[in-house]
Order: C-alpha cells, then sequence, then structure tokens
C-alpha cells in the first residue's frame, strides 16, 4: 500500500520531469470488485490519512467502503481512568476510519495510469547493486531473471525485509516481549461508531468499527499467554475476550480466523542513501497500540513525493542531497508519532501502583482538560503541528 501510494503521488509530475515509474510487486493485483470476506484484514486510517488520500484522488472510491470512527474510548481495566474523544467536539466528520487492505489496495491500483507507472507481478527483487548512475536491480519474475537500472529505488518491501540485510542496512530492534492477535468479531450491541482501546493487566486491547458490524480487534498479550489464547476453540476464546473487554459493546456473538505476530519497536539505521530510500515498515515498525503505523508510511511517501517533485528537472531524483532533505523534514513526524507508539506501550505495560495511579490520573486529567486532550486527538488524527 505504500509503494503505490508513492506511485500514484508521483505519477502526476512524472511526464513533466521525464520520469518512467515501475512497481514491482510480489502478489499480482486483483481483478474486479472486491467483496472481502468476513475475515479481510484492515488499516486504521486517521483523519490527515483521509485529507492525503483527498490528495491522491481514491477517497471518494473509500468512502462508501470505509467505516467512521465517531468516536474514541480509552480506559485502564480496574481503575477509573477514562479518556474521551468525539468527532463533533473535534469538528471533523470523522476522527478516523476503518478500511480493508484489500479495498485500499484496490483503489490506489485502481488509480495509478499505466502510461506513466508499469508493475511487474508478480515479481521479486532478488538483488540491488549500487553503480555509478544509481542502482542495479535482478527481477525474478515468471519469464525469468531481469536486469534493470534505476536513478531511485525506493524498498518498502515490509518488516521483515531481505533486501536491507543484503545492503548492510541495520535494523534496530526492541521486542516488547508481546504478541498481537489480530481477528474480526461480532457483538450484540454493535460497535456504533465508537473505538475503543482498552489497558489490561496482559497489554492494551483495541476494537475498531468495521464495516457490516464487525469490530477490527487487535489484542495485545505475553507471548506465551497469547499462543495459548491464540489456539482456543472460539467459544472459549469469546469468553477470555469478554473478561478482558467487558460488556460495553453487549455479548460477544461470533469470532473469526485470528492471526498472530510479535511485537516489536523496529527502526532503519539508514533511510537514505544515494540512489535509496527506505519507506513503509521496513523503515519503522511501531506497536499498534495507536494505530499509526501505515499513517506515518503514508505521511513519509507524501513527504518524499512533494520533495521530488519540487526539485529541478535537472536534479536526478536519487540526489543524496535531495532525499537528505526529505528526511530532515520528516524526522521530526517520525519522532513525535514512535515516542507515542513506544510510550503509551511501556506506560501501558507497566502495572507499578505508582505508575498505574499516575497514568489514571493522566486519563481522567485529559479527559477534563480539553486543550491536554486537543493535543491528543490531534496527534490520533494525524494531523502535525
Amino acid at each position: 500500500m505504500v509503494g503505490a501510494s508513492l506511485a500514484l503521488a508521483l505519477q502526476a509530475g512524472a511526464r513533466q520531469h521525464g520520469w518512467q515509474l515501475q512497481l514491482i510487486e510480489a502478489q499480482p493485483p486483483r481483478s474486479g470488485s472486491v467483496q472481502p470476506s468476513y475475515d479481510a484484514r484492515s488499516t486504521a486510517l486517521s483523519h490527515g490519512s483521509r485529507l492525503l488520500l483527498e490528495r491522491l484522488g481514491v477517497w471518494d472510491e473509500l468512502a462508501a467502503r470505509v467505516e467512521p470512527i465517531q468516536h474514541i474510548h480509552v480506559s485502564d481495566r480496574g481503575h477509573p481512568g477514562v479518556t474521551r474523544i468525539s468527532a463533533q467536539r473535534e469538528g471533523v466528520p470523522a476522527l478516523g476510519y476503518v478500511v480493508e487492505n484489500a479495498v485500499l489496495g484496490e483503489a490506489l491500483l485502481g488509480a495509478l495510469d499505466h502510461a506513466v507507472v508499469s508493475w511487474q507481478a508478480p515479481a521479486q527483487v532478488t538483488r540491488v547493486a549500487a553503480t555509478a548512475q544509481g542502482h542495479q536491480l535482478s527481477v525474478s519474475t515468471e519469464q525469468g531473471e531481469l536486469q534493470q537500472q534505476a536513478d531511485l529505488v525506493v524498498i518498502a518491501d515490509g518488516g521483515r525485509s531481505g533486501l536491507l540485510e543484503q545492503l548492510g542496512i541495520h535494523r534496530d530492534s526492541r521486542p516488547y516481549g508481546q504478541t498481537a492477535i489480530i481477528a474480526n468479531v461480532t457483538t450484540a450491541a454493535g460497535h456504533d461508531g465508537v473505538a475503543y482501546e482498552r489497558f489490561t493487566p496482559s497489554g492494551p486491547l483495541a476494537l475498531l468499527p468495521l464495516s457490516q458490524n464487525r469490530s477490527a480487534l487487535v489484542w495485545t498479550l505475553p507471548e506465551d499467554e497469547a499462543e495459548l489464547v491464540a489456539a482456543l476453540p472460539d467459544a472459549a476464546f469469546l469468553v477470555r475476550l469478554q473478561d478482558a473487554f467487558g460488556y460495553r459493546m453487549g455479548a460477544l456473538k461470533k469470532v473469526g480466523t485470528r492471526y498472530s505476530y510479535p511485537l516489536s519497536l523496529t527502526e532503519s539505521e539508514e533511510q537514505v542513501r544515494s540512489g535509496l530510500v527506505v519507506l513503509g515498515n521496513a523503515a519503522h515498525s511501531l506497536h499498534p497500540i495507536a494505530g499509526q503505523g501505515f499513517n506515518l508510511s503514508l505521511r513519509d511517501a507524501m513527504a518524499l513525493a512533494d520533495c521530488l517533485l519540487a526539485a529541478s528537472s535537472a536534479q536526478s531524483p536519487g540526489d543524496l542531497r535531495l532525499l537528505q532533505r526529505y528526511l530532515q523534514q520528516q524526522q521530526r513526524d517520525q519522532r513525535q508519532t514512535i515516542a507515542l507508539s513506544d510510550g503509551l506501550t511501556r506506560l501501558f505495560s507497566n502495572q507499578r501502583p505508582v505508575l498505574a495511579a499516575g497514568r489514571n490520573l493522566g486519563l481522567l486529567g485529559m479527559d477534563i482538560v480539553s486543550p491536554l486532550k486537543r493535543v491528543f486527538a490531534r496527534q490520533a488524527m494525524g494531523l502535525k503541528g
């Protein structure tokens, strides 16, 4: 999704700059309209991401297929602290939106101008080597191995990027000792447009409003406990989840396929080199506690596109000074977003009484003090500055 967003942001100015854009994807694009299953994986989009997707010209395509978040409810189990944020009070149509990944991917790929952006799929870059003109790529396709030259290579191949290892780009990883269980659930009372973030002694638990009155679950547990919980039969899993979450949405009725993955804060020590940029989860993988991963990556992609398009046509898009300028512009946003995600994770995963009392006073204070709540809301909505 990050690579397609960047290609879409660049395509309008590609002819003016004399660029040829190519998108290399491991999976071929789906044909026809995507009808997500009950178990479809989803992404939380901030209000700020909506504004960026409007700039890309794809929001109208998405608008009827996203589920708006009208309220955010943050609580700490067993403690009185709670914070509530509403779209109406913040003066926005919605605080954010939840969309199936397949729907978002279809909208992004469908908006690409194939006269400007070509793609190879299924294909995989097996090797990237620096040259005097940029980088040489070895691309494995169904037709065999191809060699390609690029002035600028953007690596957005996910949190387990094999290309970064090959290039000697180290990634600093700090495991949380937690695993996220991902699933879709149905509740008796429905979600009513509310996103719940509930902190429990075992870890944070989020339920986000999804289409068809489903809710997207992100349940963080210690690694050993998560393995046992994920393997429970559906009925036993729902009982365990109900005990952790409570009855704010009524009884839990149905749970779909469960996915799980270990959590860590991972950052690439290099995001730019001459002729090279690292984006998306390859650049920074965050804890899902605040739902900021894709939103930050989309802001990175748009900032990179703006920087490249603003440069002189005579300047190579792989010029190191140009790429460093992009990174300098984005570093503050990256640091703030990563600090928020990591800080919340560590604060609410610690059960020491003094910290528990302090964070609950903070939640209560934020609910009462409007300026403090507004600062938090703007960060959650992806509105920087």
